[in-house]
C-alpha cells in the first residue's frame, strides 16, 4: 500500500469513458430462459444490454461488458466470457452465481450523476437517461454499472424494476412464495426446531441430567398454545414449577410483548439463565414482576437470589444501527480514492463507528453472566421487549458454558432456540420488508462477530469455521428459507397455513440446498476434536485490543486488501493435509485400506488460495488442487451418503 501515487482517482465521469470488452454476438440479443439460469418459479422481469460493470476499488482501466437482468429473485450480470465450468476458487452456491445478488441482499441504490450520487428509495423519480448506478449490499458487496452504451430506455426500465422488487412492502412478495422447487428436507434430525413440546422437554432433560431438582423446579407449559398469551413467544415455554398457567397469563399482560420471565438454560448446579422483557410503560407498580422474580428464586435448589442484567443501559437497537452505518462505509468504499483516504484514517474511523466497542460490550456482559452462573447464581437478562440483546447475550453465555453448542448441530439448535423460536424480529432487523415503523439493525451480525472472536481465541473448541459463519450471514439474505425472514414463530405458522398461498418452510440448516459437499467441508474446523470429553468453560478476553476485525466477512469484496497466496486459511488447509496423512496411515495400519467400504471420501481443494478464500475476487487462473479427505463429515450421520469427487487411493 506504499505506492499510493499510482492509484489515480477516476471520477464518475471517467467511469463513463472506460473501454468495454466486446460483447459476443450470442449475448447481444435479448435474454431469455436459455441464457440466464432461472430457478423453478423465477421469472425474468427486466434487462439492460451492453452494460459496463467494474470494480469500485479494483482495476479501473477497463470494465466488463454484459447484460444486466432483474428477476423476482436476483440481480444478475451475464458477461461474454462466462465460464462454462465451475471456478473452484469461489464458493459455488446452487441458488445464485458469483455475479448475482439476491434482491433481499440489496441495501442501498444510488444514481450516479456526474461526479455526484443520489440515494434512491422506492417511489423515487427515475430520469429517462441513466448514466450509472452504485449498489451496496447487506453483505458489504458493492456494484458499479454504467448504462452509457446501453440502448435508450434500458437503464431506466431496469432501475425502476429493481427499485420496485428489491424493497417489497409485504411478505408475499418475497421469492420464498414463488419458489416452486420440491423440498425434501435433509437437515440433521438432531437439529431441534423447538416447534413442539418434545424438543423443549428434551432440552430441559439434557441440561438437568445430573440434577433431578432442576426437573422438579421447572416445568414445560403450553399456556401460549396458538400464541394466545404472546404473539412473539413460542407456543411452548419453560417456567418455574411454582407458577400456574393462569398466573402466567395474568403476569404476561404487564410485560412488553406479553413476555414474562422464561427459562433459557440451566447448569448442573441448578443456576438458571432466564430472559424477560420490561414492564409496560403504562404500568407503574411492579407487583407482578416481583412475584415472577420470587418464583424464579424459589426454583433454585438453594433458593439463592438472582443477578439481574439490564441490557438496555449502555447499548440498544438504535445506537447499534447508528454506529454500524459508519462501519459500513469502511467496508464498502465507493471508489479507489475513498479507499485510500479511509486507509489513512482507518483506525480513527473504526473507533468512531464504535463497532468493536459494541462487540467488546457484548462479550463482557456474557462473561459476567457466565461467571455468575458458574458460581451457582441464576441470571436474569432483561431488556425492553427481550428480543434483541437478550438473544445475543443468552446465546453467547450458552456457547461459553455448554460445549454441545460449539458443534455445528448444537450451534444451529442454539440459534433455533434463542433466536428463531424466541422471536427475534429478523424481518425488521434485516430489512426484508420496507415499513415505516420498523428498526433495521445488524443484531445477528453482531452476534456472529462475537462468536468469531470466540473461535479465534479458542481455535480447537468449535466444530465450525469462520467460513461457516460468513456463509451463514450471506444465507440470512436469501429470501428462500423461512428461518430468517419472519419476526416470530406465529408469523411463520400463519404463512405456512395460508389457505390462498401456503408457504413451504425450508430450513436454512439444510445446507445441501445451497452448497456441494466440497463447500460444506470448509464449514468443519480441522482442529476440533469431537472425542474431547473435557467440558471446558470458555472465558474470552473482551477488551478491544484483544479483538480482531472479521476481515473475511467485512473486506472480502475489496481486492486491494486481499493477500495473494496468503492469510490464516493456509494454516487451516495444512492442518487438513496433516490430518489426511494421519487418516491414511491409520487405514494402512488397519490393513483394510483396500476395501471399498473403508475408503474415505475426498475432495479437490485449492492449494493456490488467497486470504479471503473461498470468497475471492479473482478467477482461479493457473491453480493447483489437492485432495482433502472428508473424514470429519463422514463421521456424522447426516453426511454418510456424501458423493466423492475423487476416490482415495487403495
Amino acid at each position: 500500500m506504499d505506492n499510493k501515487s499510482s492509484n489515480n482517482f477516476i471520477s464518475y465521469v471517467g467511469f463513463e469513458e472506460h473501454e468495454m470488452q466486446p460483447l459476443s454476438s450470442s449475448r447481444r440479443n435479448s435474454l431469455n430462459e436459455n441464457t440466464i439460469k432461472l430457478l423453478p418459479g423465477e421469472v425474468l422481469i427486466a434487462e439492460a444490454q451492453s452494460v459496463l460493470m467494474f470494480s469500485p476499488v479494483g482495476d479501473l482501466k477497463q470494465g466488463t461488458s454484459g447484460v444486466l437482468a432483474v428477476t423476482n429473485f436476483k440481480l444478475s450480470f451475464i458477461t461474454s466470457d462466462d465460464a462454462t465450468t465451475e471456478d473452484i476458487n469461489h464458493q459455488q452456491n446452487h441458488l445464485y452465481g458469483h455475479m448475482d445478488s439476491c434482491l433481499s441482499n440489496i441495501d442501498e441504490i444510488y444514481l450516479i450523476m456526474g461526479d455526484k450520487k443520489r440515494k434512491l428509495v422506492p417511489g423515487s423519480t427515475v430520469p429517462s437517461k441513466i448514466k450509472g448506478i452504485f449498489i451496496v449490499c447487506k453483505n458489504f458487496r458493492t456494484w458499479y454499472f454504467s448504462f452509457k452504451f446501453s440502448p435508450l430506455g434500458h437503464g431506466k426500465n431496469l432501475l425502476t424494476t429493481l427499485l420496485h422488487h428489491a424493497f417489497p412492502r409485504r411478505h408475499q412478495l418475497l421469492f420464498a412464495y414463488d419458489y416452486k422447487e420440491t423440498y425434501y428436507s435433509s437437515i440433521d434430525k438432531k437439529v431441534k426446531l423447538f416447534r413442539n413440546m418434545m424438543d423443549w422437554q428434551s432440552e430441559l432433560d439434557r441440561t438437568s441430567q445430573n440434577n433431578e431438582q432442576i426437573k422438579k423446579n421447572w416445568r414445560l407449559s403450553s399456556v401460549n398454545s396458538k400464541f394466545q398469551m404472546s404473539s412473539s413467544l413460542p407456543q411452548y415455554i419453560i417456567v418455574p414449577a411454582s407458577v400456574t398457567d393462569s398466573q402466567l397469563t395474568g403476569a404476561a399482560a404487564h410485560f412488553q410483548d406479553g413476555r414474562p420471565p422464561i427459562w433459557a438454560w440451566s447448569n448442573n448446579r441448578g443456576a438458571a439463565l432466564v430472559k424477560m422483557s420490561e414492564l409496560m410503560p403504562t404500568i407503574a407498580e411492579r407487583t407482578q414482576e416481583n412475584i415472577m422474580l420470587e418464583n424464579i428464586r424459589k426454583s433454585h435448589p438453594s433458593k439463592l437470589a438472582m443477578a439481574v442484567f439490564d441490557l438496555n443501559k449502555e447499548i440498544n437497537v438504535k445506537s447499534i444501527a447508528v454506529g454500524f452505518s459508519k462501519f459500513i462505509a469502511l467496508c464498502s468504499p465507493e471508489n479507489i480514492r475513498q479507499f485510500w483516504i479511509q486507509d489513512n484514517n482507518f483506525y480513527s474511523s473504526l473507533e468512531s463507528s464504535k463497532w468493536l466497542k459494541v462487540v467488546s460490550h457484548c462479550l463482557q456482559k456474557a462473561v459476567e453472566a457466565s461467571e455468575h452462573l458458574n458460581s451457582g447464581i441464576s441470571v436474569i437478562l432483561q431488556e425492553s421487549s427481550g428480543r434483541d440483546m437478550c438473544c445475543v447475550i443468552s446465546s453467547l453465555v450458552q456457547l461459553m458454558l455448554d460445549p454441545y453448542f460449539r458443534t455445528i448441530t448444537g450451534f444451529q439448535t442454539l440459534l433455533q432456540k434463542e433466536w428463531i423460536a424466541a422471536g427475534h424480529p429478523f424481518c425488521d432487523r434485516l430489512g426484508h420488508i420496507i415499513k415505516s415503523n420498523t428498526e433495521k439493525s445488524p443484531i445477528l451480525l453482531l452476534y456472529l462477530d462475537c462468536v468469531r472472536q470466540l473461535c479465534l481465541q479458542f481455535p480447537s473448541q468449535f466444530e465450525f469455521t469462520e467460513t461457516y459463519l460468513t456463509s451463514l450471514w450471506d444465507a440470512a439474505h436469501v429470501s428462500i428459507f423461512d428461518t430468517f425472514i419472519f419476526n416470530c414463530e406465529r408469523d411463520r405458522s400463519v404463512a405456512e397455513m395460508d389457505p390462498n398461498n401456503p408457504l413451504i418452510l425450508r430450513s436454512i440448516w439444510d445446507w445441501r440446498e445451497q452448497f456441494s459437499d466440497q463447500d460444506i467441508l470448509l464449514f468443519y474446523n480441522p482442529l476440533f476434536d469431537p472425542n474431547d470429553t473435557e467440558k471446558k468453560i470458555l472465558i474470552p478476553q473482551y477488551s478491544i485490543p484483544c479483538l480482531e476485525l472479521w476481515t473475511q466477512c467485512y473486506f472480502r469484496w475489496i481486492p486491494p486488501l486481499e493477500i495473494h497466496n496468503g492469510g490464516k486459511n493456509h494454516i487451516e488447509l495444512f492442518v487438513r493435509l496433516i490430518q489426511d496423512s494421519i487418516s491414511q496411515l491409520k487405514l494402512n495400519i488397519s490393513g483394510n485400506s483396500s476395501s471399498p467400504v473403508n475408503k474415505i471420501t475426498t475432495f479437490l481443494v485449492q492449494m493456490n488460495i488467497d486470504s479471503f478464500y473461498p470468497f475471492g475476487n479473482k478467477k482461479s487462473g493457473n491453480t493447483v488442487s489437492t485432495p482433502i479427505m472428508n473424514s470429519s463429515i463422514l463421521m456424522t450421520e447426516s453426511y454418510l451418503d456424501a458423493q466423492s469427487l475423487l476416490t482415495a487411493p487403495d
